[in-house]
């Protein structure tokens, strides 16, 4: 009987993420911060963990040094067991020399390793969503069904259908059809999968569960590059497809406006997604740090992280992230602050203009300031109206959303607002 120890899961997480940018400039996306302390990465790999799924591989090409530092970190198994979280990154090799071009053709450049797991089953994931799932229950459905693929699907309502991968599933559970984005009414009327009317649609996850000879056998009889757009399309045809239903919470973090409203999101008191189940945890790189300290400060609807000196700072509805350092009468309101590296020692031994800090009397609104920032004394900034798209020297825009880089140093008294 087959069983999760037949699976390898294989997590993409090599792209570009040029939608993130700035948050991408110097890291891959799935090594972008979240919730504080956690890097996306962990998402995908824990739920693997929590599933019993223990042999993972994670493709990885752009700017990915920094995500492979994480993996080295986090995922060691012990003696007494025989899983392993291993990076397959993009290599020249005597028969490619080429990068990946997609997600199907950067795991059709690494079919030596699959075919020496002797896996039976793949598993694909992307390294970028939010969610929770048992993919055990996933396997337990694929198994049942004898699908040579399982696509994992979610209801999605009729203004989202057009930015999804809509699939038409007849009765078994069978998918007749893939749709990429539709837009023709037509189109969305034949594709109704559901009896729901406000989800009619099933949306593909870009979760999908193969027999690994199967999938050997696409990746090896033709050049397609994508998984989403072209080999889950022309397999559909040929070979036996089902749906599996999902229907948890699931985001894909894909672009600056949805980090900024998921990351907001989790720091309510009901928040979406919950990183407090014990039975189902999300695993990261533990840290040896001190606890927070908060001098008298106002902290509402706030998500905060280990090893933060607070103030006579007020904070509303934030992220604060790891080594976090506000200093006296900062006023921060809806905004992620994903913390520092490091504890610095001596900021003008080492040449710079500023300490790692939010400096005294800033007043931050509507912002993202990313890893070792140092904002000056008395620094402003609001929101964008939304859709506002800006390029500074220091701090860009995106849909509104004020963005300050990585390493970054906004000099006391500037002022990024709208005129």
């Amino acid at each position: 009987m087959a069983n999760v120890n037949d699976i390898l899961a294989v997590i993409l997480g090599g792209g570009r993420g040029s939608r993130l940018f700035p948050l991408t400039q110097q890291r891959s996306k799935p090594a972008v911060p979240m919730a504080g302390k956690y890097r996306l990465i962990d998402i995908p790999i824990s739920n693997c963990i929590n599933s019993g799924i223990l042999r993972i591989g994670v493709l990885t090409q752009f700017n990915s040094i920094s995500l492979h530092r994480h993996i080295v970190r986090t995922y060691n198994f012990d003696a007494f067991h025989q899983g392993w979280v291993q990076i397959w990154a993009a290599e020249q090799t005597m028969g490619n020399n080429a990068w990946y071009q997609g997600t199907a053709d950067a795991v059709r450049k690494q079919l030596p390793e699959i075919r020496s797991s002797r896996a039976k089953y793949v598993l694909i994931l992307a390294g970028d969503h939010l969610y929770r799932m048992d993919f055990a229950k996933m396997a337990e459905f694929h198994f049942s069904q004898n699908a040579d693929i399982t696509v994992a699907v979610q209801p999605v309502n009729k203004d989202d259908a057009p930015r999804f991968g809509i699939l038409k599933r007849d009765s078994a559970n069978k998918i007749t059809d893939f749709f990429e984005k539709p837009k023709d009414p037509k189109t969305l009327e034949y594709a109704i999968s559901r009896e729901d009317p406000e989800k009619p649609y099933l949306g593909s996850m870009g979760i999908y569960l193969f027999k690994a000879d199967v999938l050997i056998d696409l990746l090896e009889t033709n050049t397609d590059d994508d998984f989403g757009g072209e080999v889950i399309p022309s397999a559909i045809n040929t070979h036996s497809v089902f749906g599996y239903d999902f229907e948890g919470f699931w985001e894909d973090i894909g672009t600056i406006r949805t980090f900024y409203d998921t990351n907001l999101a989790l720091a309510m008191p009901n928040p979406p997604f919950n990183f407090f189940d014990p039975s189902n945890p999300i695993y990261s790189h533990p840290r040896f740090l001190p606890s927070s300290v908060i001098t008298n400060s106002v902290m509402e609807d706030t998500l905060l992280s280990e090893g933060c000196r607070i103030e006579n700072a007020t904070i509303k509805h934030s992220v604060i992230g790891l080594r976090s350092q506000i200093c006296s009468g900062v006023k921060i309101k809806d905004c992620i602050l994903m913390g520092n590296d490091y504890y610095e020692r001596d900021w003008a031994a080492e040449g710079k203009k500023l300490p790692l800090h939010i400096g005294a009397d800033c007043s931050i609104e509507g912002a993202i300031i990313d890893k070792n920032a140092r904002l000056g004394n008395g620094v402003v900034i609001r929101p964008f109206p939304r859709g506002t798209e800006l390029d500074g020297a220091q701090w860009v825009v995106r849909d509104g959303i004020v963005v300050i880089p990585k390493n970054s140093q906004i000099l006391p008294g500037t002022v990024i607002a709208p005129e």
